[in-house]
């Protein structure tokens, strides 16, 4: 993305899509809540129903800090210190309604919403789009929210 308003983005994502990880297996109705910290850097709280949509709430705390200052959108994100990946805010919505966020290696793929369900008009678009980028549609699962 060309640029990313930090305080736009702040807040509740519901996750809608994404590619599978080790580290979120058996997670469902998952959500991710960024805030900001006193030092300019993102608390990241990630949170998830196992092993089903009924079952107890799992989370992970982390944070994450700019390294594209011009955009905003290149970030590095850590849940065990010295450990990091790339967080690559790829595509967003107008009204911050939703969000891709992919990485370098093309590995990682979550697609966010604002709210627990996507239009499904908007979610093909998406999909679209990131198939015109390279990206496998197919690999994508789609998470099960609560209502």
């Amino acid at each position: 993305m060309p640029q990313v308003d930090v305080a736009r983005y702040l807040g509740t994502w519901y996750e809608i899509a994404s590619y599978p990880q080790s580290f979120q297996k058996g997670c469902t109705a998952t959500t991710a809540t960024y805030s900001l910290r006193d030092d300019g850097e993102l608390d990241v709280l990630n949170r998830c129903r196992k092993p089903d949509i009924n079952g107890e709430e799992d989370s992970a705390h982390g944070h994450a800090w700019i390294v594209d200052k011009r955009s905003n959108a290149k970030l590095e994100v850590s849940f065990f210190w010295p450990f990091h990946g790339a967080y690559w805010i790829i595509d967003l919505g107008k009204n911050y309604e939703y969000a891709v966020v992919g990485h370098p290696s093309r590995d990682y793929l979550w697609i966010l919403s604002r709210k627990p369900k996507l239009d499904p008009a908007l979610y093909e678009q998406i999909l679209e789009r990131l198939e015109k980028h390279g990206d496998d549609r197919k690999r994508l699962v789609v998470t099960p929210q609560r209502p």
